[in-house]
């Protein structure tokens, strides 16, 4: 949801629903329990490296302070419930005495967004912590400084409280990556492989749905897929489909990501070794690409070797797999892989929005907030996309093929059709074209 660029209240309304979804028991006994369990369990699971951890930290950080601001909302006018949490949870925090908080009285209430009122603040615990704990209230100018500590009331310490608990998280996931690898090791039947594939796993909208046409048919054939590249694949897939018309050939890792992708989207088996047949037989014989080529394409349709059922790369998987390694590798995530004036180049020469969302598109790159790229993407090439009815947004930014989804969803619903056969024609000798 984060990618999406929601307005705070509507990210707080879709996450608390989200929680009741997922981390809701009729009792809170085995609410509790669910919770602490699927915490720890990913926490297993994203230990391994760096950026599992990084982004592991990010979204737990991000859901603790969600809850301290519901606790601190749902509470009586004097923070009873965050009272609580603080003291089950011996956070050593030092209260203000009565006497000081006179002296300060002054200064205390001219800090911004502080009590209204003598009588609140009166009514108002405040805590004193090193400033160096509190620099997200220093930057707000939302906290009074004096001597190197900062003056924080009790409504604004949600932001120590995270902070505290981020640090705790990252030592814990540290001591964990320790020791992953024995654990690992000596849980290889059982809960080894689970740890270490978690990351990669999706359950959520994209993936492996087939994507449907207006006419009830599957959008995503051989016919179809050149112009449903251009109209709705996200930057990733649109670069390795490039590559393929090309060079009319993928390397082993492109040929992974597009074509669980395809898979993923609907493409059937047919369909898939039709569409890849027909651009890799320009530079070899239908022989030479049955013998290389055909059995990978059944095996990732479950229809050879162990019959596994593979799903398609999460943005997760392909931002921190294996970077493209020459010219002739297209897979990977561009906002991840390309540097700043080759992806300022691409969408430039794709025409991707305006000048200025481009230049937001860029800085989301440059910050490392590579799926909030790809969000921006979607969101300047599909206009009011969130009041368009049946176009489900759940996953855009997180999975190409949520993505992929939306944008069809979006173009149908717009246009009437978009990927349906009867918007689409084929011309000879050139491929697919949208048809006017």
């Amino acid at each position: 949801m984060k990618t999406r660029n929601l307005p705070p209240e509507t990210f707080r309304t879709q996450l608390d629903a989200s929680i009741k979804a997922n981390l809701t028991s009729t009792q809170q006994k085995h609410k509790t329990k669910l919770d602490v369990a699927s915490h720890f369990i990913l926490r297993a699971a994203y230990c391994r490296t760096e950026d599992l951890r990084r982004w592991f930290l990010a979204q737990e950080c991000r859901l603790f302070r969600h809850r301290l601001e519901n606790l601190s909302r749902s509470s009586s006018t004097n923070n009873s419930g965050l009272r609580e949490f603080l003291a089950n949870n011996d956070f050593d925090l030092d209260p203000v005495s009565r006497e000081e908080k006179e002296r300060l009285s002054d200064k205390l209430q001219k800090v911004p967004g502080g009590p209204t009122s003598p009588g609140e603040f009166i009514n108002t615990q405040y805590y004193r912590v090193p400033f160096v704990q509190a620099l997200e209230l220093v930057s707000r100018r939302e906290c009074y400084v004096e001597k190197g500590q900062a003056y924080v009331p009790l409504a604004r310490i949600v932001s120590i409280v995270a902070a505290k608990f981020r640090v705790a998280l990252s030592k814990s996931l540290a001591l964990a990556a320790g020791v992953f690898g024995q654990v690992a090791h000596d849980e290889a039947s059982r809960i080894g492989p689970l740890l270490k594939s978690m990351n990669s796993q999706y359950t959520g909208p994209g993936a492996p749905n087939a994507v449907m046409g207006t006419d009830g048919e599957n959008a995503l054939t051989a016919a179809t897929v050149d112009a449903l590249a251009d109209q709705s694949m996200p930057l990733c897939m649109q670069q390795l489909h490039q590559g393929l018309k090309r060079d009319h050939k993928l390397k082993h890792q492109g040929r992974l990501q597009f074509g669980l992708f395809l898979k993923g989207a609907g493409m059937s088996l047919e369909e898939h070794t039709l569409f890849f047949q027909r651009e890799f037989t320009r530079i070899m014989t239908s022989e030479q690409f049955n013998k290389s080529y055909s059995y990978s394409i059944r095996h990732m349709h479950g229809k050879e070797g162990k019959r596994a059922s593979y799903t398609p790369y999460n943005c997760m998987k392909i931002i921190f797999g294996n970077p493209p390694q020459s010219g002739v590798e297209h897979h990977g995530c561009p906002y991840k892989h390309y540097d700043d004036q080759n992806l300022s180049a691409l969408l430039t020469k794709l025409k991707i929005g305006s000048v200025a969302d481009r230049d937001v598109i860029m800085s989301h790159k440059k910050d490392g907030n590579f799926q909030l790229a790809c969000a921006k993407h979607f969101e300047v090439s599909h206009p009011s996309a969130t009041s368009v009815d049946g176009v489900n947004l759940d996953g855009v930014g997180n999975h190409p093929n949520a993505w992929f989804s939306a944008s069809v969803s979006y173009h149908n619903a717009k246009n009437g059709g978009g990927a349906s056969s009867s918007n689409i024609e084929l011309k000879q000798g050139q491929g697919v074209a949208m048809a006017m």
